[in-house]
């Protein structure tokens, strides 16, 4: 595994460091759009928007990479070489862009927000409380996890197969993802995400980060989950 990804990286290697400058020819697949979130700016209380505007350029990065490598593997197809080595290496490369771009996404989609708290008689806060005896206990495990050594994500899960909640932990955007999972908060803790201005205090990012939480963005994404999974255990009884 560790041989195929060093191919990769050297086919990747080729390319510009942040974002691919190589012009690829006219194709059908539609490109993806960076979103803009500057609305962010000077609504994060702890963070400052010099962090911000840093992070909004990496994730524009994965943007621009992720629309490279449908397009340079799309070229290779058409020309015969689906299964060369650098279609292979494209491929391999493709969950690390694509997820780091979704990703970015999702946390900065689930920050800024006017709910900062989780009220008590919301039903995601009686579903934690169900899940994990309290808030203060799904709190502390999801903190926990972001302070597992490495870089990585921390997202609050939702099962598909019995809707439980899961704090899990993933590593370089696509590797630790739960297959049919939907994902209800998401949290960066690759060190862009903070060692500018935090340095090595990861703890204190991650509270600043508690601190900005927008609820409203997260219990939209569970009730959007459980109609997903209401529907897929419909069709597993009829």
């Amino acid at each position: 595994m560790r041989n195929i990804w060093l191919l990769a990286m050297s086919i990747w290697m080729s390319f510009a460091q942040v974002g691919i400058s190589d012009q690829p020819a006219a194709s059908s697949i539609k490109k993806y759009e960076a979103r803009n979130f500057d609305h962010l700016l000077g609504k994060i209380k702890g963070l400052n928007d010099e962090l911000l505007r840093l992070h909004f350029k990496l994730y524009q990065g994965y943007v621009n990479n992720a629309n490279t490598l449908f397009q340079k593997i799309e070229e290779f197809s058409q020309a015969g070489k689906s299964q060369s080595p650098e279609v292979a290496g494209f491929k391999h490369m493709l969950g690390w862009e694509f997820n780091g771009m979704i990703l970015h996404e999702y946390y900065f989609e689930n920050l800024g927000g006017k709910n900062h708290q989780l009220k008590q008689d919301n039903p995601l806060f009686l579903k934690i409380v169900q899940d994990f005896g309290s808030y203060a206990s799904w709190k502390a495990d999801f903190q926990a996890t972001g302070a597992i050594r490495g870089i990585g994500w921390v997202i609050t899960y939702i099962d598909p197969k019995q809707g439980r909640l899961v704090n899990t932990w993933i590593n370089e955007h696509d590797v630790g993802h739960l297959s049919g999972g939907q994902p209800l908060l998401v949290m960066d803790v690759f060190e862009h995400a903070y060692i500018t201005q935090f340095g090595l205090d990861r703890a204190k990012y991650i509270q600043i980060f508690f601190d900005n939480i927008d609820w409203e963005v997260v219990f939209q994404r569970y009730q959007k989950s459980l109609q997903a999974i209401r529907l897929t255990l419909c069709g597993q009884t009829n």
